[in-house]
């Protein structure tokens, strides 16, 4: 009889490095490289603020230092996004690393606070992440009824001479390779309910991540991995006569963290030339 132990031994990875490893690969999401052979560790990360599609990666032609992405739905010919969402990679790093300093520090100089809120956020996350689960396992059991419903029906209208062998056969394989689907994506999605049903301990593990990256003076791919679920990027605008940008950073299970304004923490002051005579800032 073998016996496991759990947490026994060190682990060879983080268990928040892990589970975002597996999010990956279960939805595909891997990181296409380009042409070039080169990739951004931003890349599968970024999703656009107006139409939610992704941003491709880029750098460019004439200066191949500048690097870049842009919406991939403004690319294409039909371009079913009017808006470039242009943003430089080297302007994101900065703003992404300052942001994740603020967290670090407001976790730091606040932790009860700061655990009270993550722990509301990932409630508050899988809440509506379990409603919008369970409306889809709803309808997918429903479908799986009316399919039984379907098969007695045929049946019936076969052995009625209403419907030939060869179009009963036919209908029949229809259905059972339909059933035969949902059964497995039923079951997935039990298997989905019954882990967000309860994500107070992913919550604990995205505080010590957040602990982990106190003195990072460096983005790297793991700690995105561990920390970020998305960046929502909007198109810049002047705003007041400066060149703004946006970004909403999503992150792992808890969603968008807006800092109290009763906590001081400086803001970002963030700024990058993007051409002669051109430069952006970064609004939160």
């Amino acid at each position: 009889m073998r016996k496991i132990f759990k947490g026994v031994h060190e682990p060879i990875i983080d268990r928040a490095v892990f589970e975002r490893v597996r999010e990956m690969r279960q939805n595909g999401t891997r990181k296409k490289p380009q042409k070039s052979g080169e990739k951004s560790m931003f890349s599968g990360l970024l999703v656009c603020a107006d139409c939610g599609g992704g941003l491709n990666f880029h750098f460019n032609q004439a200066n191949p230092d500048i690097k870049y992405f842009n919406c991939k739905n403004n690319n294409t010919t039909r371009k079913t996004c009017d808006k470039t969402h242009y943003i430089r990679v080297d302007f994101l790093e900065q703003v992404v690393l300052q942001e994740i300093r603020r967290l670090t520090k407001f976790a730091n100089r606040h932790e009860a606070e700061f655990a009270k809120i993550i722990m509301g956020h990932s409630k508050q996350v899988s809440e509506i992440d379990g409603k919008l689960k369970q409306k889809e396992l709803d309808k997918m059991v429903a479908r799986d009824k009316e399919l039984d419903r379907l098969f007695e029906r045929t049946y019936e209208d076969n052995l009625a001479g209403k419907l030939s062998d060869e179009r009963y056969a036919k209908m029949t394989r229809n259905y059972e390779l339909e059933q035969g689907e949902l059964s497995a994506k039923i079951k997935a999605l039990r298997t989905e309910l019954e882990k967000t049903s309860d994500k107070s301990v992913t919550a604990d593990m995205f505080i010590s991540a957040v602990r982990k990256y106190t003195r990072a003076k460096k983005l790297s791919e793991r700690m995105l991995n561990e920390l970020i679920e998305r960046i929502e990027v909007y198109h810049a605008e002047v705003i007041d006569g400066v060149k703004t940008q946006r970004l909403n950073i999503h992150y792992n299970c808890v969603g968008v963290i807006d800092i109290p304004e009763t906590v001081s923490l400086e803001m970002p002051d963030i700024t990058v030339n993007t051409r002669k005579g051109v430069s952006v800032s970064y609004s939160a």
